[in-house]
């Protein structure tokens, strides 16, 4: 069981937490798809306490590596840019599709999939394995399915439209590459 804090090893403790993330994102859709809300939120939060588990454990230990750090940007598209993307259609949009343009709620999905992809893919060329910043620049994806989960609870509350919850989720696809600063926690 060495393996589990050998820096070099693919299956090292913080990397399982992370593939633990990502079966959590799969599970997650897999709910979403059976409309079953609860369990895909529920798998969707796992997701998102393995993601401070791994960081915290790779730091711990000093398992930080270039294939960690992509690793987890892979299991962040996945947790916090695919699923509440995914949440936010199946539960609010697929519904009420037939009111809803196609090409424009399209467009809103496609656009916070590119920008969540976008803003991973700066942040793995702006780090450094085992370096933590000070801050963000922009919204991370964490924060943004927060953010998204936020809009989801307001929206159950009837006071939100759908279209009010796509041109939200704009808003937190572009706040994802903006030049916000948010401080590391």
């Amino acid at each position: 069981m060495t393996f589990l804090y050998d820096k070099d090893h693919h299956f090292n403790l913080a990397n399982i937490v992370t593939f633990a993330n990502i079966a959590s994102g799969v599970l997650a859709i897999y709910f979403l798809t059976h409309s079953s809300f609860f369990m895909a939120a529920l798998f969707a939060w796992i997701g998102g306490a393995c993601d401070i588990i791994d960081g915290k454990i790779a730091r711990k230990y000093n398992l930080s590596t270039e294939f960690g750090v992509q690793l987890d940007s892979f299991a962040d598209f996945l947790s916090f840019v695919i699923v509440p993307c995914m949440f936010i259609y199946f539960a609010i949009i697929d519904p009420m599709q037939d009111s809803i343009n196609f090409i424009f709620t399209a467009f809103v999905f496609i656009y916070y999939v590119i920008s969540g992809l976008r803003r991973l893919i700066q942040f793995n060329i702006n780090s450094d394995a085992g370096e933590v910043a000070k801050h963000f620049t922009g919204v991370p994806t964490p924060l943004g399915a927060i953010l998204l989960w936020v809009v989801y609870l307001v929206w159950l509350t009837g006071i939100l439209s759908p279209l009010i919850v796509l041109l939200l989720t704009v808003v937190i696809g572009f706040l994802l590459n903006s030049k916000i600063k948010i401080p590391h926690p």
